[in-house]
């Protein structure tokens, strides 16, 4: 097993699976389609060649369409992946669902060669804070408590230290909002089930989600988030990371002490002891 942490875990892989398979074409596969674009351009910018891709996701039709020569896998905790079978390995859409992420990450820098590149395309920190905030005000008027109802995902700077600890190199993580609207909560939440991102974490609430509760939280989405059009907006906060397999071809820091010229001297300005 590659579970690298012995905290609890949060994702209910079953009930995730479950809600997978009720994600409907088209409209359910919005984000997908939009990281897909995304992937696609920044590999534009690569003047390498990747012939031996593997895609490492929970919602394999769109992937394996847009990308027709690569290998898909399932987001396993154990992922079928081969030592050193990779110059290019894609996690898509799927690590803001890992119990594990740096296991995950880990798996996948093994999978590849050296030189390979790590891409991973996921949901990031600020995804439907909106909802997030509605809906534990109005638990908490309601029921006197809240109960997580919305996945806690990463945030960026973590990511980039997560792709440092997995032994890539080069790390690099960045973010873009994709924001949509909405007539009303049901319509936000219909579309949550349909692209398969709805609560699957293991200590979420078993208690049946009241209309009265439901209504509270739809009002408070409007008092503090509600456009002058009437819809209710959404951020879906995409991150992509960016790792390479260790190489010698790769710049390298120098040592310590091995500097040609003192800093004062390159920055052009008087230097001044330090006092004793």
């Amino acid at each position: 097993m590659f579970l690298m942490s012995k905290a609890p875990l949060l994702i209910d892989r079953t009930s995730l699976a479950r809600r997978r398979a009720r994600t409907k074409a088209g409209r359910g596969y919005f984000l997908h389609q939009e990281a897909i674009t995304d992937l696609q351009d920044r590999l534009q910018m690569i003047t390498k060649p990747f012939t031996d891709i593997t895609i490492v996701t929970g919602h394999p039709a769109p992937w394996a369409e847009a990308f027709p020569t690569a290998q898909v896998v399932p987001d396993d905790e154990v992922l079928n992946l081969l030592p050193a079978s990779n110059d290019l390995v894609i996690h898509a859409m799927s690590l803001h669902w890992a119990n594990d992420p740096l296991g995950q990450m880990i798996q996948c820098r093994r999978a590849l060669r050296p030189d390979g590149l790590f891409l991973a395309s996921l949901l990031g920190g600020k995804t439907l804070n909106e909802l997030r905030s509605a809906m534990s005000e109005a638990e908490t008027l309601v029921r006197s408590g809240v109960s997580p109802r919305v996945l806690p995902m990463a945030d960026i700077r973590d990511l980039g230290a997560l792709l440092s600890r997995a032994g890539f190199n080069l790390p690099v993580a960045d973010s873009h909002s994709v924001n949509a609207t909405y007539p009303s909560l049901n319509d936000l939440m219909h579309d949550l089930r349909s692209m398969g991102e709805t609560n699957a974490q293991l200590a979420r609430s078993r208690q049946f989600t009241t209309r009265h509760m439901l209504q509270k939280a739809e009002e408070i989405y409007r008092a503090r988030f509600g456009l002058p059009d009437g819809r209710l907006p959404a951020t879906y906060e995409q991150i992509c990371v960016t790792g390479w397999a260790p190489d010698d071809s790769h710049p390298k820091p120098l040592r310590p002490g091995s500097a040609k010229m003192r800093l004062a001297e390159a920055l052009n300005v008087p230097e001044v002891p330090l006092k004793d």
